[in-house]
């Protein structure tokens, strides 16, 4: 007896074997079936073997023969297509595997992030739908190779913990792109600051919304984003499409650390280039001291240390 709850794969056939079975059913050899196309016999064998797919001129030239609609023809080649692009897809899957497990898949469950799932080869799958991307190789060249410069400067790959900073940073954007704020103006934020240094006196939770709302208004994005347990980063600052954001992990709990990381992370924002990111209290390839101290300095004056 069949379980009522299993998944059982359509049987997706090579449209060559219903070509077969239609000239059998025409008494029509391959040969003669080549004639009447006006295609060349070992085509039509190679078709009939599964060996070649039907073209959409070949489609409209085998409904002449067959009386069997040109779409009909394509839709079967278009679906063997798909179902063999998703074997292929399974072994990609299959192979990486090994480098999901380097994230920390159960704790990226617990918060969230991840759908609940069982098996790897899901969890692979979701953990790739989470970065928006289509195999390890492509996240290696996004977050190691520096393969797209504009939208993600820096390298993690001298990082010891690249995977899990790199999906704490991930989760940041998917926060990020669901905040609405006005449009960026340094002015405006330059004017806010005052506003800001007097929440110091408050605490986090009681700050916070009014950081959020501040910032908004001049068009910087402000997130708190759980903290992996691998991974000791406090904060960090790049822009996400046009408008400049703030991430600050939510591992903070001194009063007085969350404060000096805002301010550093609000002085790259005002300081420093469009295109940089900045990570803070984690290594990685680019990081630059003269403007980590330029931003440690703009902190101090704000916050009178």
């Amino acid at each position: 007896m069949k379980n009522k709850n299993s998944y059982f794969a359509p049987i997706v056939f090579h449209p060559g074997e219903t070509l077969a079975e239609k000239l059998a059913e025409m008494n029509m050899g391959p040969k003669e079936f080549a004639v009447r196309t006006g295609k060349p016999e070992k085509t039509i064998i190679a078709v009939l073997n599964g060996d070649s797919s039907i073209t959409p001129d070949m489609a409209i030239q085998f409904e002449q023969v067959t009386l069997i609609k040109a779409d009909y023809w394509m839709k079967m080649q278009n679906a063997f297509n798909a179902y063999l692009a998703s074997e292929r897809y399974k072994a990609i899957i299959a192979d990486a595997i090994p480098w999901a497990k380097k994230f920390p898949l159960q704790e990226m469950m617990s918060m969230g992030w991840l759908p609940q799932q069982d098996s790897m080869e899901d969890r692979t799958l979701s953990l790739l739908s989470f970065f928006r991307l289509s195999s390890a190789g492509a996240w290696e060249n996004y977050y190691c190779n520096q393969q797209l410069k504009v939208a993600f400067r820096i390298s993690l790959d001298k990082s010891n913990t690249p995977f899990a900073i790199s999906a704490w940073l991930r989760q940041g954007e998917i926060v990020a792109e669901e905040m609405n704020v006005m449009d960026y103006s340094a002015k405006k934020f330059k004017s806010i600051l005052p506003k800001l240094q007097s929440l110091t006196a408050l605490s986090m939770e009681e700050s916070f919304d009014k950081i959020q709302k501040y910032c908004s208004s001049a068009g910087v994005k402000v997130l708190r984003i759980p903290s992996l347990k691998k991974i000791e980063i406090s904060g960090a600052t790049r822009w996400i499409k046009d408008a400049p954001c703030i991430q600050i992990a939510d591992s903070l709990k001194s009063k007085n650390d969350f404060w000096f990381t805002f301010f550093h992370e609000v002085g790259h924002i005002l300081l420093h280039g469009k295109k940089e990111i900045f990570l803070e209290k984690v290594a990685y390839s680019d990081w630059q001291k003269d403007k980590e101290e330029e931003a440690d300095a703009f902190a101090r004056k704000w916050l009178m240390l």
